[in-house]
This record gives C-alpha cells, structure tokens and sequence, in this order.
C-alpha cells in the first residue's frame, strides 16, 4: 500500500541541505517520488508501506542532520513520542583568530573541496551572528579577514574523517564516526524576511519615518524602506515579532500596509492603478474648486475682465467656501502625515505643505473673519474684492502637489517595469492531468507531483521534468539564447518559457515561489528595495533638511517683516513660498528610481544584480580575475589522449581511471567517466575512496590501491617519481591539456590528457575589458604552461597558476592589499572563498542552475560579455544617480532664495503656488532622467540618456524663469 507523506523538516539552510536529505531518503527501498524544499522546511514523498515504514522515513532525516516531524500529526502527543524527538546536526567548532566560533558540517562540493554549512555562535561585538548554508559561506568567508590556518574545513588536505561527502554512502550513519564532534541543542531557524507594500509615503522623509518605526519593533534586525518602490524589506526573529507588529508599527506611523502576497503577481499593480485613480480624482476635484478662484484673480490684471464688477463683492465669501474643502478635504493627507512625523518628532514633507498652505488659508480666513467683524457682511464693497485674502493660493498650492505627485507616480509605476515583463511571462492557468482527465486550473493551484501537458506554441507553467514526449523549447526569457533547445524524456523545463514544436508531459518539480522566474522576480525585487551607499549621503542630506528649510522660512518672514519692513502680507507669501518649494521628495528619488531601472534593465539582459552595493561598485573595478574551467572554458573537457607508460595497455588504464573519477563530479572526472561510457567500459568498483582538492583522488580496486591526479598527489600522497615522464607532460601540457596520471603504490602507470575549449566570447570581452583600462587576471589549478596555452587564446597576460583552491582567496588579498579594488568571476561554488574575499563577486550562472546566492552579481548567460554589459550599466546608472541629485541640489539652492524674494530689488519673485509647482516638476525632472536608462543597450551609446540632463536643465531654467516672470507680473506688497 502506497502513501502520501509530508514531512515539516527544521533546519534546513540551503540547497545542500536539500541535496542531502533527498539523497537519504532516495536510498531508502520503497521510498519514490521525493520533493525536497528548503524554502518551505518541507519534503513530500510516496511511501510503499509494505517495504518500509514513517519511523524509518524519520530516522533517515535524522542521519541527514535534520529534525522531522509528520505534517499532519504535529504537535499530537503520539508524533512526539516517535517523530518529536529533538535531534541537532552535527556540528564542528571552529575558532579563528579568537575572533570567530562556528558549528556546523563541512561537505565536499562538485569539485571535491570542502564547504562549510552550519552557523556563527560568536563573533566580536557580536557583529554577525546568523545561521547560513552553502550559498552564503562567502558572507562567512568575508568575516574571517582571510585567515583560515586554524580551520579544519579548509585544510587543504582534509582526512576522510573530518569531511563529510556529499554522496549518500559516504555520509556517515552515526555522529561518533566524525572526531571531536559537539552536538549543542539547535532551535529552528527563526530568522524571517517580508516585504510589506507601503502607501501614504510622500517622501523620503517618509520613508526615513517608517524606517526608524519598523526598527524599533523588538526582534526587527533590519529594516530597509524604498520610497520609490514603496516598499520595506524586513529581517525579523518570529519568535519576537509577526508580520501583524510590523504592519501595525508601520500604521501607526501614519501610513498604510500590507504583506506582499508573492502568488499574487497583479497585486502590486493593482496597487499602484488603484493609487494613481485616486490621486487623479483628488487632482480633478481640487482643480475645479479652484478653478474660479484663478478667474477672480485675474480681475486684478484684467481691468474689463467679465463678470469683474458683479463677481467681486462676492469673491470673497465664494473663495472661502471653495477653498475650504480643498485645504481641510483634499489636503487632510498633508495633515494626517505632519501629525505622524510630530508623533514621532520629526518633519517631512507633509509638514512643509500644511505649514504653506496653512500660513496663507488661515491669513486669508483671519483677514476675512476681521473683516467680517467690522462691517457686519460677508460681502465686499460694491464692485470690489475685500483686500488681503489669499486663498487661492493655498488651493492651486494644493491643486499644483497633487498634480505633482500624480504625475510623479504614473512615472515611478514605469520603473518597475522590467518586473512587470516577468511577471507577465507566466501563463494563468496550466493544463494539469489528474485522474486520466486534462483540466485547466489556474497557476497557484498546481502542485508538487502533478503531470502536466503543454503543447505546441503553450508556455510552460511551472519548472518539471518531461517524463512522456519530445519538443524544442524557447528559453531566451532565460538563457537570452533565441536558438530552441531540444528537450527529450528526463530533461527539465523551466516555468515560463515556450514550447515550439511538439507536446509532452512533464512532472511538475518546483511550483509557486520555487520557480526560477519567481527566484528571479524576488532577486530583483529584493536589488530594487535594496540602498546604494550613495543613498546615504541623500538620506543624511533629508534628515536635517526639513527643520532647515522650516528654520529658513521663519527667518525670511522674521528678515522681511522686521528688519526691512515689509508688509505683514509680503513677508508671508515669502515665508510659504520658501516652505513650498523646499521638498526632500527629488533627493529621496534620485537614488532608488535610478536604480529600480538599472537592476530591471540587467535582468531583461541575463544580468541578476543583487543590490545597490554591488551596482555602485562594479564601476569602479581596477582589477578582475576570471576561474579558467567553466568561466573562460566552456567547462566541458574532452579526452583528448592516453598514454600507458608501462605493461598496463591503454584500455585498462581508461577503465581503472575511470572507475576512480565516477565518484567525483570534477569537470575533468565527468569527461574521463563519459569517455569510458562511450566505450561501453564496465565500472569497477571502489573501496576507500577520498578526493583530496587540488590534487585528484584516490581508493582501492580489487585490493590495489590506485592514485588519479596531477603531479602534486604523485609527489607528496602516491610517493612515486616522475622521472623522465616530465617532458611528456611538458608536451601535452604546451598544447593546452591537462594531463591526469595514473598510479599505483609503485609506479605512474600512465596519463589521460583532457583539454577544454575557450569560449567563444572570451577573448572579446577581455580586450573591452582591457580597453577600459582595467587589469586582467586568470587563476586556475592547472600547471603553469596548460594555463599559459588557455590564457594565450583569450589574451590574458596575468597569470595565476597551480593554486590551490583554499589559496584563491589569498591570491585575491595579495591584489587587494596593493590598493587594487577587484572583482572575481567564477561559477559561485568551486570559487566562493575567492568570491568573498574579492570586493565583488562576480557568479557564472546557467539556465535553471542560476547560482543566486553567490556573488553580488548573477551572469545567468554565461557569456563574458554580459560582464562588460554589467560594468557598462553601473557607469550608466551612477552617472544618473549623480545627475539626479545635482538637479535636487541645484534645484534647492536656487530656488530657495528665488522663493525667499532675496532679488525682489530686481523685481524677481515668486508667488507660493507656482512654487509649489516648480517643487513637483523638480521631482518629476528625476524620475524622468531615471526613466532615460530604460533605453540602455549593450555595446550601443544610449544618446537620450547622455542628452537628457542638459536638456531637462535648460527646459527646467526656462519654467522656472517664466514662475519667476509671472510672479514679479504679480507681486503685491
């Protein structure tokens, strides 16, 4: 009897988590269909009954290191007694430079040298504490300042005994098999990341606001808010704080929120339409309040204006009743959020519009009411306008800010544009077969385990693996390859991408947020919601901006009022102009719009960048290292020759190396295993067997023990000489391939020869590279005249050759401490200590194999030139950072004293409505400027984005200067 089971799983960190807990359980008989997912702590499975049992099922868990519990027995009193039981991992202390205490397991990777995976107990003044798997080793890596000489995981030759293989026979059964190993209590990973979508936020002050109330929330670890995007991105502990504490932190901040549901693709959307539709409604009623109020204005420039002398006894009391709703109705919000930011003891830009227009309103209601108490009337004089009253100007400044921030949000929703194509990739529904019937369901109902049937011309809803059919499949959405690949049983497909020719049927594999294209859309989200260094210089600019201007203000109505005399009415027209058009909103949009375009830019161009940081310092690159195998070769080596040096012929010698290399899923071991296959060779099998990194492998066959590697395993573990075989490396060596020998406790039986071939594309993207002045460097395992042959094909003069990987890292140092800033490319799992000792890492990524947790960039094409795209769209993108906050500036500073009426003696001012519309069109110049990189493309100048600054800044002088003419038109004493 065959049964569904799902399994909570707790401690699970990354995808070698998964890997080893699938293979424990894939080695148990009667155990079938296995999903694994570390996201969600889950594994779902099909067990026979008859061949095995759930306890069986946990105990296999258990060996992985992991603690299970039935999904649908958790917390019952039976499931405690069997499944409950608490296990740990185990774990390895490490100390490095008393600085660092860790526990965790060290694996070998694909290339046979030793990660770590497990957590930090301890760092100095607890600077980083947090659990982490593979694909974070680098951030760990990082922290250890490149001294390693005290950790066992790295040693450069690790034992059999303090390296755990990935493979699932060589994992041990029981924790005593591993030496001196601690097995502390571990609770589950609390750790929890949301995104909340925010509302209500009208500037960066707003966003500084909502920060600071999110951090004070207890157990927030982090918080980062996105004024562009309007979106925070919260760290938390669940065991301190829910979702509901951060949302209701964020409420009473005065703004609104809500959790990002991830399924709902729309919901952003729907959000921002929903945003813009009221906007838009509050513009068009404020603008028909207001309306009649710019016609009786203009009785007073137009002397036999219609309607003048029957309208002006009234145009008082109309422009009380009109204006009121738009200060009070349609500018509550401004209100709403001056009261939050004083709740919280600070100012932003709310506060600057309801001081404005509250300074002029109840002015013009004070004039007014004394008025009223005087003459007895509401009505002016006869055919004459009661003096003194400014209501229009608190109405058109009302009416001008909400068509700025109209306009503003229509031109934010295009910068997350390049997630909007994403998601609109994806299909609605999926044909799924479920009881020998086809039925279309929608997307978020497919599941894990259902077999779904796509046909010519569909696209593929979710990823899977084809089990029935053939076909040609389009996966330029992710490869950016637009020739189809041919896809036969046994393949995987990715979600997303379009089927050409045939119909097939493939199980579904990863479903909802495991999709590629979802861990996609949330690397990009996550890069879009994430600050560039550079936003801190514009957020400390914010933090003390508002109180400046409100201090500026103050004193120029002080100045005017009393020093130089100036009417009562003067000095306050020039006090609210000053507050009006000083807003931190262009400054708080320069650096996020900018790179909400730059990141979704990279991504339509298979370049996944995971930040502002590492956008900001790819510029700014001096040196750069490239991985030779899979990063400058297209890291599938072929066997190219084998010699036998003694009696042994080359068959045997082949079938031997083989049976040693099929354990090993080194590059150069694939390529010897595959050739044999060819051959039809039957593999031996192998006892004892160790890979040792840098070197090759080793174990025994039928008793004999054999040696697989370079010269260095000969040398110093097989203790057998070279001799006069040296110049016949030598020869196989200057043409490029690698010679692996062969041996055993004797002698050097014979040598395989394996050569890769360069890419395509190499040697073009290091000559740009070159171009740009920068330093090129390669670094490889292999001998120095292998590399020398390789690196000749490409170009490269800077050689690293015959490093160990555990000494890439401190190849990478030694550049760095010459006051190099480098970055490192390679495929982000053979190369992670180099990856995180380099001030960037740069990750070589493949279809459905993106390495997404390695390195601050993500190369998903494999193609070198993306990497000279990458650098090219980082200069682009700070270079429009830095325009957009010399516009902010440059706007502020001319501005304010044009609006505090400092060359009123040369007639230039400038009236409190058209300066709060020259504040809208400061930041709607911004976001505009940003919106220039849309046009970006790689290898081609993008003229608009280099024409655009000087344009907008002539076009801007111009509105300004034409503000400032109509305003002196119009200038009252």
């Amino acid at each position: 009897m065959k049964k569904k089971l799902k399994l909570n799983i707790k401690g699970m960190h990354c995808r070698s988590c998964e890997v080893v807990t699938k293979e424990e359980l894939a080695a148990l008989p009667g155990v079938s269909d296995i999903n694994v997912s570390f996201q969600k702590q889950l594994a779902v499975l099909t067990l026979d009954q008859s061949k095995n049992s759930l306890t069986e099922v946990i105990e296999a868990v258990k060996r992985a290191g992991y603690e299970a519990l039935q999904e649908e027995s958790v917390g019952t009193e039976a499931n405690k007694s069997t499944a409950g039981a608490k296990v740990t991992r185990s774990s390895v202390p490490v100390k490095i430079e008393s600085r660092v205490e860790a526990q965790g397991r060290v694996f070998l990777n694909d290339h046979g040298e030793p990660f770590f995976d497990g957590k930090i107990s301890k760092f100095q003044k607890s600077e980083y504490q947090q659990s982490f798997g593979n694909g974070e080793v680098k951030n760990f890596m990082s922290k250890l300042s490149g001294s390693l000489d005290n950790a066992p995981l790295f040693n450069p030759l690790p034992s059999q005994d303090n390296v755990l293989s990935n493979k699932p026979d060589q994992i041990p059964a029981k924790k005593s098999q591993i030496p001196e190993i601690s097995t502390p209590a571990e609770t589950p990973d609390i750790r929890k990341r949301v995104s909340l979508s925010l509302s209500g936020m009208h500037c960066s002050s707003c966003a500084q606001l909502i920060e600071r109330s999110l951090k004070k929330v207890d157990g927030v670890s982090s918080a980062n808010v996105n004024f562009a995007a309007e979106k925070a991105l919260v760290d938390f502990d669940s065991n301190q704080a829910t979702v509901e504490n951060l949302i209701k932190a964020v409420e009473n901040s005065g703004y609104k929120a809500s959790q990002i549901d991830q399924k709902d693709t729309e919901f952003e959307t729907r959000k921002r339409q929903e945003e813009t539709r009221m906007l838009f409604s509050k513009f068009i009623s404020s603008l028909i309040l207001s309306l009649p109020l710019l016609y009786f204005m203009l009785f007073d420039f137009f002397p036999g204006a219609i309607g003048k002398l029957f309208f002006n006894p009234y145009v008082g009391v109309l422009s009380f009743i009109l204006s009121t709703p738009v200060q009070f109705v349609l500018g509550y919000g401004f209100y709403k959020g001056m009261w939050s930011a004083l709740r919280m003891k600070t100012f932003n830009m709310d506060s600057l519009i309801a001081i404005g227009t509250s300074a002029a309103y109840f002015y013009s209601a004070f004039n007014y009411l004394s008025y009223f108490s005087l003459t007895g009337t509401l009505l002016g004089p006869v055919i004459e306008k009661i003096p003194e009253l400014y209501f229009e100007t608190s109405a058109f400044l009302i009416t001008f800010v909400l068509l700025g921030k109209w306009l503003e949000l229509r031109a934010k929703g295009k910068t997350s544009d390049a997630i909007k194509k994403l998601m609109g990739l994806q299909p609605k529904t999926a044909r799924v077969i479920r009881n020998g019937n086809t039925v279309d369901i929608p997307l978020d109902q497919v599941v894990k385990g259902d077999i779904l049937l796509v046909r010519p011309g569909e696209k593929i809803p979710v990823d899977g693996k084809i089990i029935r059919g053939s076909s040609s499949v389009d996966e330029s959405m992710i490869t950016g390859e637009s020739i189809p690949v041919e896809k036969n049983s046994g393949d995987n497909v990715v979600g997303a991408t379009i089927n050409k020719m045939g119909s097939f049927e493939f199980e579904a594999t990863r479903v909802g947020s495991e999709t590629t294209l979802a861990q996609i859309i949330r690397l990009i989200e996550e890069a879009q919601g994430s600050k560039a260094p550079i936003q801190a210089f514009a957020d400390r600019i914010s933090a003390w901006f508002v109180p400046a201007v409100i201090i500026i203000a103050i004193g120029t109505f002080l100045v005017w009022y009393l020093i130089f005399g100036a009417s009562l009415s003067f000095a306050l027209m020039a006090f609210t102009a000053v507050i009006v058009i000083a807003c931190p909103c262009a400054l708080g949009l320069a650096t996020p719009t900018a790179l909400m375009v730059g990141t979704g830019k990279g991504a339509e161009h298979g370049i996944l960048i995971k930040g502002g940081e590492p956008l900001e310092k790819i510029c700014r690159i001096t040196t750069i290292i490239f991985d030779k195998t899979g990063t400058l070769t297209n890291g599938k080596p072929i066997v190219t020759d084998i010699e036998s040096y003694t009696e042994t012929g080359e068959a045997q010698i082949l079938e031997i190396a083989a049976s040693l290399e099929k354990s090993s899923e080194h590059p150069l071991a694939e390529a010897i295993v595959g050739f044999a296959r060819e051959k039809d060779m039957l593999m031996k099998n192998v006892e004892n067997f160790k890979a040792i990194p840098g070197h090759g492998v080793t174990g025994t066959i039928k008793g004999e023990t054999y040696y697989m590697g370079n010269r260095k395993l000969m040398t110093d573990v097989a203790k057998v000489e070279l001799g006069q075989l040296h110049d016949k490396l030598i020869r196989l060596e200057n043409m490029g391939k690698t010679a692996m020998l062969l041996a055993d406790k004797n002698q050097i039986l014979g040598a395989i020869a394996v050569a890769d071939t360069v890419k395509e594309t190499s040697r073009e993207a290091i000559d740009q590279l070159k171009k740009r002045n920068i330093e090129v460097y390669m670094i490889t395992g292999d001998n120095e005249r292998t590399a020398q042959a390789i690196a000749d094909q490409v170009g490269i003069t800077n050689i690293l050759a015959e490093v160990l990987p555990e000494d890439k890292a401190n190849e990478v140092k030694k550049l760095q401490d010459k006051k190099q800033i480098v970055a490192m490319v390679g495929d982000g799992i053979n190369d992670a200590p180099a990856l995180a000792q380099a001030d960037l890492g740069i990750a070589m990524g493949s279809g459905t194999d993106v390495a997404m947790e390695t390195g601050g960039i993500v190369i998903v094409k494999n193609d070198l030139r993306d990497v000279v795209t990458a650098i090219n769209l980082s200069h682009d993108t700070m270079s429009k950072i830095k325009q957009n906050m010399f516009f902010a500036l440059f706007y502020n500073i001319v501005g304010i004293p044009v609006a505090a009426r400092a060359f009123a003696f040369m007639g230039l001012v400038l009236k409190p409505e058209l300066a709060g519309l020259a504040m809208a069109l400061s930041s709607i110049s911004v976001v505009t400027n940003s919106l220039t990189l849309k046009y970006f493309r790689p290898g081609k100048r993008n003229y608009l984005s280099l024409i655009a600054p000087l344009a907008m800044l002539i076009l801007f002088s111009i509105i300004f200067g034409g503000f400032a003419k109509i305003s002196s038109s119009m200038a009252f004493e």
